[in-house]
């Protein structure tokens, strides 16, 4: 059994920055880490390699820097490492990146399963799992929150959903995306770091996955960010010291007439 999980490194939450000019994300190696929800895509993925013995590859689109997470992923226990670099891939949508993800699963070779998490934290748009199992023709069960069973060319999940919880029956091979309830991600061991730092890391360029270079990057990209506008917050206040009687009276004067020019008074009607 081989499972491909994508992942990828994305800014602090507390540290994203854009560009203003061409509406992309800054991205900074001193920033960036491991996309926390695909933890949970890979734990995912380990936990089927512990009870099937199957062979987990993690590929990732970005920077040099994003070797770092590859390792990482490579520490708690994944077998290979694909590393999708080249400025042509540089500012791609959901649409692009996909695309490029896409191709590079399809020059990794025979698969089983593509676990991807439900989404990245700094577009949040859960849209490119969903991707790639259309660019490769992929059954694809979204918002998986378990998988119950493995066999026969087939697997067994169970699905969060608006009204609880949903089973559905799905052929191999297919794409998962999961959700937090699939599992709890563990921590690379040391031996496990160690044994990264042995592991080679396949760096691919656009050529190397022969690309359609019309669907990479910011030229690829169907959707543009046009303007960002950076919200500002303006609080002002009118203090008032209730010292005494008379001027508690008209601090309580004063924030009756401000919550009555704001219509935040609701009517009381005794009956």
């Amino acid at each position: 059994m081989h499972i491909i999980v994508p992942i990828k490194q994305v800014p602090q939450s507390s540290d994203v920055k854009m560009d203003p000019v061409t509406g992309t994300m800054i991205r900074s190696a001193r920033s960036s880490v491991l996309n926390p929800l695909d933890l949970y895509a890979l734990e995912a993925a380990l936990h089927l390699k512990d009870e099937h013995g199957a062979q987990v590859t993690v590929v990732t689109m970005g920077p040099p820097s994003a070797v770092q997470i590859l390792k990482e992923a490579l520490s708690m226990g994944a077998d290979r490492a694909v590393h999708l670099t080249d400025r042509l891939f540089g500012g791609g949508d959901t649409y692009a990146t996909s695309y490029v993800l896409s191709r590079a699963i399809e020059k990794i070779g025979s698969f089983d399963l593509v676990i991807t998490g439900e989404r990245a934290t700094d577009g949040d748009t859960a849209q490119v799992g969903p991707g790639i199992a259309s660019w490769l023709d992929l059954a694809l069960a979204t918002y998986v929150s378990a998988i119950e069973e493995v066999a026969d060319g087939h697997l067994i999940a169970e699905r969060l959903i608006e009204e609880g919880y949903q089973r559905v029956r799905v052929s191999l091979p297919a794409l998962l995306t999961v959700v937090k309830e699939i599992a709890i991600p563990r921590l690379p061991t040391l031996r496990g770091k160690k044994r990264a730092m042995g592991k080679e890391i396949e760096t691919w360029d656009a050529e190397a996955i022969a690309a359609d270079r019309t669907k990479i990057g910011l030229k690829g990209s169907p959707t543009r960010v046009v303007q960002i506008e950076t919200p500002k917050v303006a609080r002002s206040a009118l203090i008032y010291h209730a010292d005494g009687d008379e001027a508690t009276v008209q601090a309580c004067d004063h924030l009756l007439d401000f919550l009555q020019e704001r219509n935040l008074l609701a009517e009381v009607h005794h009956g």
